[in-house]
This record gives C-alpha cells, structure tokens and sequence, in this order.
C-alpha cells in the first residue's frame, strides 16, 4: 500500500504544490486547512506521515503533533516553519516530531526528509519484530519439557530473570544449559544489552584470561593490539561462563575479584575497568567435590552458587522424549523440504528405551539424521542408527563380517562414542579414558604409536 500522507497547512497554495509533489512521488495525499481539520482527519483513520505547518490562527501544528503521537505512536510528524520560529520547531522535535523544514523549502529537500522518516521507521519497525522474534525464540515459553522437572525449572527460572542474581545451572552435557542461559538474559531487564557466552573448556589456561577479561598491547608475545574482553564486550548485558567448573585456579582468583568488586584491569594494563554485568556460568561437574579435591575455590563457588538451577538429565524425564522428538522432526523437515509427517510407534518406543547419554544434543542430532535418510514420510526404526542393537553387539558384528583390523575397530568405537555424547569430544574423553590428543589420532584412524611418527 501507498503511505498515506496528511499535508496541514492554511496556505492554499503550499498545500496545492506539496501535494502534488507527493502524489507524482505515488504518495496517498489528503490535506486539512487548518488544525481543527487535521485533528478531525487523524481521529477518522491513520496517516502514516503528517507534514504540518507550526503556526496556525486556531490549533497550532504543537497540537496537531500531540494528537497524532496520542492517537498512533507510529505516526511521523514533520512539521513546517518560517525562519522566525526554528526555536519552536526544535521544541516540536523534542516532543516527539521527526524532523523539521524551514519555508520556503525546496522541493528535493521536502521529498528527501519524508522519505528518510519512512525509511527509518520500516527500519525501527522491523529491529523491533526481529527482537521480538529473538525474544519469543529464547523464551520460556518455547523451552520445550511438559514434564514435572521442567516445569519446576521453568517456575524457577522465570523468578530468577528478572533478577540481576548470579546463576549456576548444573547438569549434563547436552541438556540445554546454554539455551536456558538465554532465555533468562531475553527474559530479564538486559535483553536489549549483549548476550555474550564463553566456553572455558575450550580454551587454553593461557588464553582464558585474556579472552576474559582482555589484554593491553604488548601485554605477551603476539598481543600487538588493545583487545576488550568478554566482561567488557557484555556491560549492560549478560556473561554466559559455561564449564565454568574448567577454569585454572590462577584465573579463578581473578573471577572472584570481579564478582566481588565488580571492576578489573586488562592483562598486562593498570587501568580498573567498572563492569556492570550479570553472570549465568554453568557446570556438569560437581563442584562440591572439585572443592574437596583443592581443584576449585570455595569462595568462588559460594559467588556463583547464589541461584542453583538443575537441569535434569533427559533420561530423568522421559514424558518429554516425544515432545522433543516431534519438534525437531518439524525443524528438520522445513529446513531439509521433506515430505515426513511423522515418527512410527515402533521407533517412538525405540526413542523411548534409550538411555541418552548425550542427552538433548543427541536426541536431536539423531533425529536430524533420521529426516536426512528417510525417504519416505514416515520416520521408522531403521533410521534411527546405533539405536537399533546394543553399540557393542553392532561393532562385534560388523568387525566379524568386514575382518576390521585393530587400528580400525579402535577408530570405530571412538566414533561411536562420540557420537552417543552427542558430538562433545571432552565428555568422549572421559568415557573413553583418553587425553585429547589421543582421541584425536583414534578418529583419524592413526594408533599413538603412529600418531608420534607424524607429528
């Protein structure tokens, strides 16, 4: 639709000429003599610009702007003033006016500062339903658990957002930590400040401070930039520390002294830095147990420990196994364009039995699989793989009919593993027993004896 302008002015010839300038532009115009006219218009229907003049023998264009903003906050207002009264018309624009023009105006002038209004509010309009998108999106709402643990998560999380209390949520890998981090930060005060989330087991001890807390130039070998760190990339907003049960003792204290202070300096800088923050860290460590073993501080885990938040293992709930399953069936067949309809009974119950060591990472990751090898509409047991028989059994079979050399049926059973975690290759390390690097050599198919010749 053609945006609908309202010209109010009670020079008959201005109006005459900017109207027809509007509508050679495809602009639908009306136009009001006077303000008492113009406010009869905006209470009749909607104008999505109004051009009016300032000063007017009965209703001044202040009324005239005040009205419109009353009636449709998504009304612009543009007004129009001699030399003599710029003063009065800034005062417009602080009361919520977009913009201004001084007569006479030229008509490039007049048609740019319209076009600039609706151009910025299709901008803020469509800023504002991506927020809300991103908003729905993390809300509670759309976490999906109709079971008794989760809605017991749920009620406790949505008292915590609109809190700046610092949170700990605990659990397994996989079990959606992270998106609950999420949606307390879109669900809290922040949420139109960042959201700024660090995995501390996936970085080295040297590099996590830095990457926390930022570094001067020169502060070591390779640093030849001042770089702001996650605390400072967050102000205002929301830190996600996740495995936060990972970070070094050393880096610990400093984390304590932020939490306490809430200021820091950069390493290798003296400058304090204020931070305003809230923090959500999450762990599927016991950290209770990490502190009998002098591997955490006490002090730090009473910091970050002041809301617990557990979220149960999916095998600790397993009424939500078909929710889950039918929502990302939906989310894989409209992003893969598949024509499935439905998972069978046969592999439901499949789904049902399985332990989920991966928790909601692997229950999702399988069913994405599943709508990839389907080809029917119907997702049934045999594409549900390393569900069907015991993991053991299945490699025992397979190394009897492919006579797998040892290398191989080693390679094999890491890429099992890895894939019943769902993926997360430190928690195969630790089913498996294996440092990183070995693992590693075992999913390329190389033995460690191998492994060294190559390096």
């Amino acid at each position: 639709m053609k945006p609908s302008i309202l010209v109010v002015d009670d020079d008959a010839a201005f109006r005459a000429v900017t109207s027809a300038l509007l509508e050679d532009e495809g602009y639908a115009v009306t136009c009001a003599g006077d303000g008492s006219a113009a406010i009869a218009l905006l209470r009749e229907r909607h104008f999505d610009l109004v051009l009016s003049d300032l000063v007017m023998a009965d209703v001044s264009g202040l009324q005239v702007l005040e009205t419109a903003k009353t009636l449709s906050s998504r009304t612009l207002v543009i007004m129009v003033t001699g030399f003599a009264s710029v003063e009065s018309a800034v005062e417009a624009i602080k009361r919520g006016a977009e913009d201004y023009l001084t007569k006479p105006c030229g008509n490039a002038e007049l048609l740019l500062k319209v076009e600039r209004a609706l151009a910025q509010r299709l901008k803020d309009e469509e800023l504002a339903r991506l927020r809300d998108v991103v908003a729905q999106s993390h809300s509670f709402g759309n976490l999906i658990g109709k079971s008794a643990r989760m809605q017991q998560v749920f009620r406790l999380a949505q008292q915590v957002a609109a809190s700046d209390a610092t949170v700990l949520l605990l659990g397994e890998t996989g079990t959606g930590k992270e998106l609950l981090a999420r949606a307390l930060h879109f669900n809290s005060p922040r949420r139109n400040g960042p959201f700024v989330a660090v995995n501390c087991a996936a970085m080295a001890e040297t590099l996590l401070e830095s990457e926390l807390f930022g570094h001067e130039k020169g502060a070591f070998t390779g640093a030849i930039r001042q770089k702001p760190g996650r605390f400072e990339m967050a102000e205002k907003g929301t830190l996600f520390l996740d495995e936060v049960g990972d970070i070094p003792l050393v880096t610990q204290i400093k984390l304590l002294r932020v939490l306490q202070e809430r200021e820091f300096e950069r390493v290798g800088g003296s400058e304090t830095i204020k931070c305003d923050i809230r923090l959500v860290s999450a762990t599927n460590h016991n950290l209770e147990q990490l502190i009998q073993e002098k591997k955490f501080r006490e002090d730090l885990y009473y910091r970050l420990n002041v809301v617990p938040v557990k979220v149960p293992a999916l095998r600790e709930r397993p009424e939500d196994i078909p929710l889950l399953a039918q929502h990302f069936l939906k989310k894989y067949v409209q992003a893969l364009n598949k024509p499935i309809g439905k998972i069978s009974e046969a592999a439901m119950n499949l789904l049902l039995q399985h332990k989920w060591p991966g928790n909601v990472r692997e229950l999702e990751n399988l069913i994405e699989r599943a709508v990839v090898l389907c080809t029917g509409d119907v997702v049934d047991v045999e594409h549900l793989l390393l569900l069907q028989e015991r993991p053991e059994a299945d490699l025992l079979a397979q190394a009897r009919s492919q006579q797998l050399t040892e290398r191989q049926l080693t390679q094999l059973y890491a890429r099992m593993i890895l894939d019943l975690v769902g993926g997360n290759k430190k928690e195969a390390c630790r089913v498996l027993d294996l440092n990183f690097r070995t693992l590693q050599n075992r999913l390329e198919g190389l033995s460690p004896e191998t492994a060294g010749e190559t390096e």
